[in-house]
């Protein structure tokens, strides 16, 4: 299972697409929502996994099948109640776990500025875990009060991160439902016609169609010459 994962990660680097923004926007993107996600996470949470689902909750399986948990915690009888307890008691994975499955679905990979950020905040959380356990071991009051500091401000950045994720994964959805109008004259072209095996020349929109027999501008126009062939020319 643990080498699936790490291969699954490798992948998502190869992936082609981007997130509609990355995490350094999202605040920009929608500020409403991003509060939104702030304050209420494990809300978000289950909204946003219910809605990468296309509301079909027949398709939910625990952490959206990325731990080894998923699929042995009767999610088939009760996806509602196993989704609310998933993103009120594991709201990490919760977050990871969409991440991961709007990812893969649409190819979208993992930016070094998003890992960046993403790692800073894992980094911060283990450091003030350390210097809790110093602290608690040596019983040192100014080693107690950085460890204090350093819980506040990993909480702190954890939410923040938490939260322009969750937004990130709305403004994703939001893409792909349409909601941001019909594309601009930058976006994708049109579908082309093009020639087929059951169609064997191109379509002819726009074009003449020749005679049988004879090709398309043929003759040209002016030929032959005025005064040709000259007089007394003899076949």
């Amino acid at each position: 299972m643990a080498s699936q994962q790490y291969d699954k990660m490798q992948l998502r680097q190869n992936y082609r697409n981007l997130w509609h923004t990355d995490l350094t926007h999202t605040i920009q993107a929608d500020p409403p929502y991003c509060c939104f996600a702030f304050w209420c996470g494990p809300c978000v949470s289950y909204l946003l996994r219910k809605r990468a689902l296309y509301n079909d909750m027949s398709r939910y399986v625990c952490c959206a099948g990325y731990m080894p948990c998923s699929g042995r915690c009767g999610e088939s009888k009760c996806p509602e109640l196993c989704l609310a307890t998933e993103v009120f008691f594991c709201f990490a994975n919760s977050v990871a776990s969409t991440r991961f499955l709007l990812q893969d679905e649409f190819n979208i990979q993992t930016t070094q500025c998003d890992n960046c950020i993403i790692g800073f905040m894992f980094c911060l959380s283990q450091l003030a875990c350390i210097f809790s356990i110093v602290a608690m071991i040596v019983g040192s009051q100014e080693i107690s009060e950085a460890s204090q500091i350093l819980s506040c401000l990993s909480d702190m950045v954890y939410c923040t991160v938490c939260a322009c994720m969750q937004t990130q994964h709305k403004v994703e959805m939001d893409k792909r439902d349409g909601k941001f109008g019909p594309q601009s004259a930058m976006g994708v072209p049109p579908v082309q016609q093009m020639s087929r095996l059951d169609q064997p020349y191109p379509p002819t929109v726009g074009y003449s169609v020749p005679a049988y027999g004879q090709p398309a501008g043929y003759p040209p126009a002016g030929y032959p010459p005025s005064g040709y062939p000259p007089a007394g020319y003899q076949k």
